[in-house]
């Protein structure tokens, strides 16, 4: 394959909108890389970056991919030098992505700000913009330049661990106010935006890194709501799609009617018919595609992970995201290429589309930001966060009229909490709010498993429950078993003796297996900075605000009372 084999043209078009010079640069990138088959093939795919800093950027330069993913640790000096270096040692410019979700997805050195769900509770578009504002500001300083969000999936299905509170709730007009203000603030800022998940996920209550999941509406009812969110950001221009491991039969049934279970239930990253013919003919969507992490269960449970890397490319994937062996995947989509079950014509669109989002961002002209760091966690980006989280927290019943808090009438606190529950950092971490409660005077007693604890002992029972939508959490419910410690504790009801109160950092659902619980709060975010401004609220401090973008009682009436 040669530079004249690239349908440059493309690149004229929506989202890229190149300019001829832009245009030069991609048919120079390349040239320079003609010749070199296993190079044009690494540019099609984004590496993971786990662990410490120092050990990546030798690797990288020996692997040449075309983008990194980095999962950034605590130290903000270093991941910058990092991505530095990795830039100045890359003869292509590199992708450089992240899930620039919010919460804990932020960056660990950064300013903390909401996620998506808190923003959709507040429901201030102006804000929502502030909001991602700073991020992109705080990203492209770091030197982040692609982020996998908005998320657009519709929480629907209320088991659905996988989306929660990634996404901005269960109604598509609100999800499409924000994640419209997110594509156009992260592109104007340098950042390319990503709708996913595609073909759009949350009416199943399954997570894809565990299965392959489905989507199960009509044609018609996927228009109403995914394809007009899909539909909007494409004229919003964004940059990239995530095409992911969710099946969407009824597209496949109206195409072919006979159609058997195989190419039913395939993902989108394996489906040409949902890549192609859906989201690129009918659409009409000529921005990058990226599979979802292609080692993914929702993948690998339906092909093996090398050829499901190949059939995601085959299927009008541009880019594959992770593998664990690069040389041996590049040596599979040669093979492939070489035999001509890979044509040579799709090699050519995908390698154009990737240069090209390298162009639309400016990557060959980007210059290196002298102190970065400097351009983190700025007192306004604070503010501007402090007020996003003051807002959010919704007080989603309170049939005893408990709030406000005092320690005049509430002194006495038994906290039951399992902790920050996040898969990706491991072991629970305790949260913050006991603290909190204690510097303003509170007695505060955390419960352990094995405590005979009595209701007439204490004033209060808050039930603090810290558990965000995270990879493999599978499904997330009110586990008391989990939480007491003891199948007779996990019994246990003290809201007709003491006051008693439910606040859930994070899964907003909680009230279906608690439906009696007299109070209950959702503030969707696990941060110091939500902790604060729940207890804030709770004293009196400021008022509850939010909106529950979700159905907190999940359809069940009782859950009302």
């Amino acid at each position: 394959m040669t530079p004249d084999d690239l349908p440059l043209n493309l690149l004229r078009k929506q989202p890229f909108n190149l300019l001829e010079e832009d245009i030069a640069w991609v048919a120079q990138s390349a040239a320079a890389l003609a010749g070199d088959l296993e190079s044009m093939i690494a540019q099609l795919f984004v590496i993971g970056l786990h662990g410490p800093a120092g050990s990546w950027a030798a690797e990288i330069e020996r692997l040449r991919p075309g983008g990194v993913t980095r999962f950034f640790s605590s130290d903000g000096a270093a991941e910058v030098m990092l991505l530095q270096t990795l830039q100045q040692r890359s003869k292509v410019p590199l992708l450089v992505s992240a899930d620039l979700e919010g919460s804990r997805m932020s960056f660990p050195f950064g300013t903390q700000v909401p996620n998506p769900l808190a923003l959709a509770a507040v429901d201030d578009t102006a804000l929502t913009r502030d909001i991602y504002t700073l991020l992109a500001e705080e990203a492209h300083a770091v030197g982040t330049n692609w982020s996998f969000t908005p998320v657009v999936d519709i929480n629907a299905a209320f088991r659905s661990a996988i989306v929660a509170t990634r996404g901005f709730g269960s109604d598509p007009a609100l999800i499409e106010r924000h994640a419209m203000v997110q594509i156009e603030t992260l592109q104007r800022h340098g950042i390319a935006a990503c709708l996913k998940h595609w073909p759009g996920e949350g009416y199943d209550d399954r997570d894809q890194h565990l299965v392959t999941t489905v989507n199960p509406l009509s044609m018609d009812a996927w228009e109403e709501t995914f394809g007009r969110l899909y539909r909007a950001g494409i004229a919003n221009n964004v940059l990239s799609v995530m095409s992911a491991h969710i099946a969407l039969p009824a597209f496949v049934r109206m195409l072919d009617p006979e159609a058997g279970p195989e190419e039913l239930y395939r993902p989108a990253s394996l489906s040409r018919l949902l890549n192609q013919e859906l989201l690129r003919n009918r659409l009409g969507f000529n921005g990058l595609i990226v599979s979802d992490a292609s080692e993914m269960a929702g993948a690998t449970s339906y092909m093996a992970a090398g050829p499901a890397k190949v059939e995601m490319l085959r299927a009008g994937c541009d880019m594959v995201l992770f593998t664990g062996d690069l040389p041996g995947d590049i040596a599979l989509v040669r093979a492939a290429l070489e035999d001509g079950s890979l044509p040579e014509a799709r090699l050519a669109e995908a390698l154009t589309r990737v240069l090209g989002l390298k162009a639309a961002l400016g990557l060959h002209r980007r210059k290196t930001d002298d102190d970065p760091l400097a351009r983190l966690a700025r007192p306004d980006a604070k503010a501007t966060a402090a007020e996003a989280f003051a807002r959010a927290p919704t007080l989603v019943k309170d049939v005893r009229n408990l709030f406000p808090l005092s320690p005049e009438t509430h002194r006495r606190v038994l906290v039951i909490s399992g902790g920050i529950v996040s898969p990706i950092h491991g072991t629970p971490m305790p949260l913050a709010l006991p603290e909190m409660m204690r510097a303003r005077g509170f007695e505060v007693t955390v419960f352990a498993h094995g405590d005979p604890w009595q209701p007439a002992e204490y004033d209060l029972v808050l039930y603090l429950l810290a558990e965000e939508t995270l990879l493999t959490r599978s499904h997330i419910f009110l586990d008391w078993a989990r939480l007491m410690g003891d199948f007779r504790m996990a019994m246990k009801r003290p809201w007709h003796e003491v006051p008693t109160a439910l606040v859930s950092f994070g899964y907003p659902y909680y009230l279906y297996d608690a439906p009696r619980m007299p109070a209950v709060i959702n503030a969707y975010a696990t941060s110091d900075e939500m902790q604060e401004a729940v207890l804030d609220c709770m004293t009196g401090e400021k008022p509850f605000t939010g909106k529950s973008p979700v159905d907190p009682f999940c359809g069940q009436e009782q859950a009302r009372f």
